[in-house]
C-alpha cells in the first residue's frame, strides 16, 4: 500500500510530480478546520503552509490513525501544536532554509518602498494625480542603522543585504551568538540599545508571548523610526503601531504579515505611510522550487 500524502495549501508542481513518480499517493485538497482532523486520519503525511492550522482539536481527531508526519512548507510552525502532536506520536518538520532569501529580499523591498514613499506615490499615480512635491521627501538607506530583531537565517540575510547597501546593522542575542557576523558594520547589542539607536527596525523573530513592537517598546525608539515586519503578525501590536504612525513617532512601516489573515487590519494596511503585502514573503518561483525539493527530501527520508 502506497504512502498517502495530503497537500492542503499548494505545493510546487514539479515536487508533486516527483512524489507521484516515486509511488506516493498525493492528494491536493484544502479542508476547513472542523473537517481537517477527521480527514487527516486517512493520510500518513500532511503538508501545510500558513493557511492551514493543525492545533489540539485536529490532532485529537487524528490521534491513533495512520498520520505520522506533519510538514510545514516554510519556516514558522506556530500554526501547529508541535509538542501536542509529538506527544501523540506525530512528527513535525519544516523547511527552514528554502525560503530565507526570498523573505529577506522582500524585507529590503519593503524598506525601499518606505524610504521613497513608493506605495502611496504609486497609488496616487493610478488615481491620475501628479504628487511629485509631496513624495520627493524620501531618505537614503546608505549610512542608516537597521536593528534586526532575530538574527537567524533570515535575519542574517537581511543584515548582509543591508550592509551591502552601506547600512550599519545591530542585532540582539538571546541564546548562542552566531559566529562570523560582527564587524565594523555589524554589532550585537542589548534590546534597549537596539531600540534607541536604530533608524529602522526589522522584525525577523518567531512569535513570542507578547508583541515585540508595542506602546512600551515604541516609546524607546527614535522619533521617525521605520518598522519592517516579515516575521509574524503577532510580533506587532497593530493598534499601537497605527497610533504611532498617526502621531509621526513612526515615519513608515513595511508589513507582510498580519495578526489576522482572514480580517487584516485594513486601517493599518490603507495608511499612506504603510507599504504592505498579503504575506508573500516566500512567494518567489525560486523559493517554491527549493521548498518543493526540501519537502520531497523529507518525505522520501520518512518513507
Amino acid at each position: 500500500m502506497s504512502i498517502r500524502v495530503l497537500v492542503t495549501d499548494g505545493m510546487d508542481a514539479g515536487a508533486m510530480e516527483k512524489l507521484r513518480l516515486d509511488g506516493f499517493d498525493v492528494v491536493e485538497q484544502f479542508y476547513e478546520p472542523d473537517l481537517l482532523g477527521t480527514a487527516l486520519r486517512d493520510f500518513d503525511i500532511v503538508v501545510i503552509r500558513s493557511a492551514t492550522k493543525i492545533k489540539e482539536p485536529q490532532i485529537d481527531a487524528a490521534k491513533g490513525s495512520q498520520l505520522k508526519l506533519i510538514i510545514r512548507a516554510g519556516v514558522g510552525v506556530d500554526n501547529i501544536a508541535v509538542k501536542y502532536a509529538e506527544a501523540a506520536g506525530i512528527q513535525v518538520k519544516n523547511t527552514p532554509r528554502a525560503s530565507s532569501n526570498a523573505v529577506a529580499e522582500l524585507a529590503i523591498a519593503l524598506l525601499f518602498a518606505c524610504a521613497r514613499n513608493l506605495s502611496i506615490a504609486g497609488h496616487t499615480m493610478r488615481e491620475e494625480k501628479w504628487e511629485k512635491k509631496a513624495y520627493s521627501k524620501g531618505f537614503e538607506l546608505q549610512g542608516k542603522t537597521i536593528g534586526v530583531v532575530g538574527y537567524g537565517r533570515i535575519g542574517r540575510l537581511i543584515g548582509d543585504k543591508a550592509q551591502a547597501l552601506g547600512m550599519n546593522v545591530l542585532s540582539t542575542v538571546h541564546r548562542n551568538k552566531p559566529e562570523g557576523c560582527e564587524c565594523d558594520t555589524m554589532h550585537f547589542v542589548s534590546m534597549d540599545e537596539l531600540m534607541a539607536q536604530s533608524d529602522i527596525i526589522a522584525l525577523s523573530a518567531p512569535a513570542g508571548d507578547k508583541p515585540l513592537v508595542d506602546a512600551e517598546s515604541l516609546a524607546k525608539m527614535k522619533d521617525g523610526v521605520v518598522i519592517i515586519n516579515t516575521s509574524r503578525g503577532s510580533n506587532i501590536d497593530e493598534a499601537a503601531l497605527l497610533d504611532a504612525l498617526n502621531s509621526g513617532k513612526v515615519k513608515a512601516a513595511g508589513l507582510d504579515v498580519w495578526l489576522s489573515e482572514k480580517e487584516p487590519n485594513w486601517a493599518l494596511a490603507s495608511h499612506p505611510a504603510v507599504a504592505c503585502a498579503p504575506h508573500i514573503g516566500a512567494g518567489t518561483k525560486e523559493a517554491q522550487k527549493r521548498i518543493g525539493a526540501e519537502l520531497v527530501d523529507i518525505i522520501e527520508h520518512f518513507a
